[in-house]
């Protein structure tokens, strides 16, 4: 049970709570009748907006429909005026380009070119839409006579600026070769970058619209002319300075090139110079040979001028790999793609020909000479032929895309070079091997034959082209060997060959020395040459390729050498056999001696003195160049008479075998030592 004071609490808290909620709950009926009015409000506002819309659209569409048809109408007048004046242009670009296009091109191409392409597009114009328009002539004879002169254009930029490289350029271009830097220094430049453009320009306008290749003939008859002229030049520079020493030569463009070392010209040696000093430096070290009948022609009496064409020519051959190479990188900016090959095969042709023209005319200067025997003359096609040979990669990739016939070319030359080459060679051993013997022309001293000198001096020629004679000789090899051609083959090859010239050279030697009566004139002969040909062997390093096929051949040299000395030394019997032990009286110290006893000695000694002046005197007139064997023979020669003649005097001075002692005893053992001291030395 609740208290009765606690229930009159909760009623109370229970109707505030009610009063509260019935307070709310009439806020919330204003407000939803508040709201109700304001939607009613907005609901009128917006019909109102829709109604007024509906009155807008119902006046707009019909002015944006007019506006719209306006607009296309203007678009099409304002298109039929811009086609109006588009074709009515066309009737006047020729008044408008007329002045222009007889001017020329000259010094505004581009402005020229434009105007072209003006008159172009109204010559299309007029053939599609009024052929028979006097319009359409006009403009086609003004397209025709600009081009004309784009044609007269080109022809005219090329021929004033191709301009011939000087000597003095090319020589400093190709002995730049192996310097990579410097060879990117020296790049051509055979048009200035404005001409370039210009020549560019006109070329690809001629191919495009033009619809005309005659321009190409031209570039390539103008450039072939600068070629070849530039070549000749470099010809005629070497003619020139011939006259000075060494190969003429000097660095271009200095002031680009200030830290750069000029180069060196292309090596080549072993020229027909070189013949000439070797033959000078054997007579400084007593091993020339005076001339003595060969019908082969001496190595000595090439000169100069001969040498000059050998260099002028292989300088030539690189000149035009080079500039063959600057042109062509030139010729594909300027020239079509498609056209390119052909083109630069008509360009090079005069050049490569000229350079093929004189090779042959070289290659048969040497068969004339070899139908003469002079032999020496096959020395200018070595360096020659090995120039040809190092240089054909290059010529090959020069040449990639033009005609068989224009790669054949080199090749050919070189095939008629080693023809030439191998049929001086196997003539010059067989010449060696039949020279004839002529009497009047052997040397009367018994020293070394022209014969023999000619022949070590060209065999040692062979020694700075051993690749170059070894090729000659395989390309006559018809064995399956020769096929197989390497390094090694063509060694061996060479080495026969020297082997076979110098077995045939000492047969000669053998048939020339019967010549002479006196068999010690005929060692000293024998031994001379002999003794030059080891010697020479030696100092060339010859001896070494001999060796490849002839081991022995160096010490069968040094046994017939000695083997000729010790014939000599028999001529020296019938003096010293005077003076022998044999056969000589014995007698007693003290005991008178016979008549006979005294006749006996008074001849051994009268036999000893005129023998020994007779072979003095004859033997006084012979030679023996070389120093060093001169003074092996005296010495051993005296040894052999001092042991002899000191023995005899020894036992016979004091025996009185005469009245006048001072009649028989004409010598001292000194005297007859000075006497043989003075042998082969014709100013004694």
């Amino acid at each position: 049970m609740i208290p009765p004071q606690e229930a009159s609490v909760r009623r109370r808290e229970i109707e505030d709570k009610l009063k509260q909620e019935e307070e709310t709950l009439s806020f919330i009926r204003d407000s939803l009748e508040k709201s109700d009015q304001l939607t009613k409000n907005m609901v009128s506002i917006l019909s109102s907006f829709e109604s007024r819309l509906m009155k807008l659209e119902n006046s707009i569409i019909p002015v944006h429909k007019q506006t719209e048809n306006l607009q296309r109408l203007q678009e099409n007048v304002e298109k039929t005026l811009s086609c109006l004046d588009h074709v009515i242009s066309y009737y006047h670009v020729a008044s408008d380009t007329e002045k222009i296009i007889r001017e020329g091109p000259t010094g505004r191409l581009e402005e020229y070119l434009g105007c072209m392409a003006k008159i172009q597009k109204a010559v299309e114009y007029f053939q599609d839409n009024n052929p028979d328009s006097p319009e359409l002539n006009r403009v086609k004879f003004l397209f025709e006579r600009g081009k004309e002169s784009l044609e007269s254009e080109f022809r005219s930029l090329m021929t004033r600026h191709s301009k011939v490289i000087s000597p003095v350029l090319i020589l400093d271009l190709i002995s730049g070769e192996d310097d990579m830097e410097a060879q990117e220094d020296m790049t051509l430049e055979h048009l200035s970058e404005s001409v370039l453009h210009d020549v560019i320009r006109i070329s690809r306008w001629l191919v495009e619209y033009g619809r005309n290749q005659d321009f190409m003939n031209v570039y390539y008859q103008i450039r072939s002319s600068q070629l070849d002229r530039s070549i000749k030049g470099l010809k005629e520079h070497f003619r020139k300075s011939s006259s000075s020493s060494g190969v003429p030569y000097s660095p271009a463009i200095p002031n680009k090139r200030k830290d750069t070392p000029t180069k060196k010209p292309v090596k080549r040696p072993g020229t027909i110079r070189k013949a000439q000093n070797l033959l000078k430096q054997y007579s400084q070290h007593g091993l020339d040979g005076k001339k003595g009948g060969s019908n082969l022609i001496p190595l000595e009496g090439r000169d100069d001028m001969l040498d000059m064409e050998i260099d002028a020519y292989i300088h030539c051959v690189s000149a035009f790999v080079k500039l063959a190479q600057s042109e062509y990188q030139l010729l594909t900016d300027i020239i079509p793609e498609h056209h390119q090959k052909k083109t630069f095969d008509s360009l090079i042709q005069d050049a490569l020909d000229g350079l093929m023209m004189e090779g042959e005319n070289i290659v048969s200067v040497a068969r004339k000479a070899i139908i003469r025997h002079d032999y020496s003359a096959v020395l200018t096609v070595f360096p020659i032929l090995r120039h040809l040979k190092q240089t054909k990669p290059e010529f090959d990739q020069v040449l990639q895309g033009t005609a068989a016939s224009t790669k054949n070319k080199l090749p050919g030359l070189i095939t008629s070079m080693e023809t030439t080459g191998a049929k001086a060679l196997e003539d010059f051993a067989d010449n060696i091997k039949n020279d004839p013997d002529k009497e009047y022309n052997m040397p009367k001293d018994g020293t070394v034959h022209e014969l023999t000198s000619n022949a070590i001096l060209f065999l040692q020629q062979l020694l700075d082209f051993q690749e170059t004679a070894g090729a000659m000789l395989a390309s006559q090899e018809t064995s399956s060997s020769a096929t197989s051609y390497n390094s090694e083959f063509s060694k061996r090859l060479l080495s026969t060959y020297i082997c076979k010239v110098l077995g045939n050279l000492q047969l000669n030697l053998l048939s020339k020395s019967k010549v002479y009566e006196d068999p010690a004139l005929r060692a000293i002969f024998l031994h001379n040459n002999y003794n030059y040909i080891l010697k020479s062997l030696e100092k060339s390093e010859l001896i070494h390729l001999v060796a490849v096929t002839q081991k022995t051949a160096e010490r069968s040299y040094r046994d017939h050498i000695e083997q000729q000395i010790q014939t000599y030394q028999r001529s020296w019997l019938k003096v010293t056999d005077y003076i022998s032990e044999k056969n000589l009286p014995v007698f007693q110290p003290g005991v008178k001696l016979r008549d006979k006893e005294r006749q006996m000695i008074k001849e051994r000694f009268k036999g000893f003195n005129d023998g020994l002046e007779e072979l003095c005197k004859i033997q006084k007139a012979w030679a023996i160049p070389d120093t060093e064997q001169r003074d092996k023979i005296r010495q051993a020669q005296k040894h052999i008479v001092k042991e002899n003649y000191g023995a005899f005097l020894h036992r016979y001075a004091s025996v009185p075998f005469t009245k006048n002692p001072e009649k028989y005893i004409k010598y001292r053992v000194e005297q007859v030592e000075d006497m043989i001291e003075r042998l082969f030395d014709t100013s004694a």
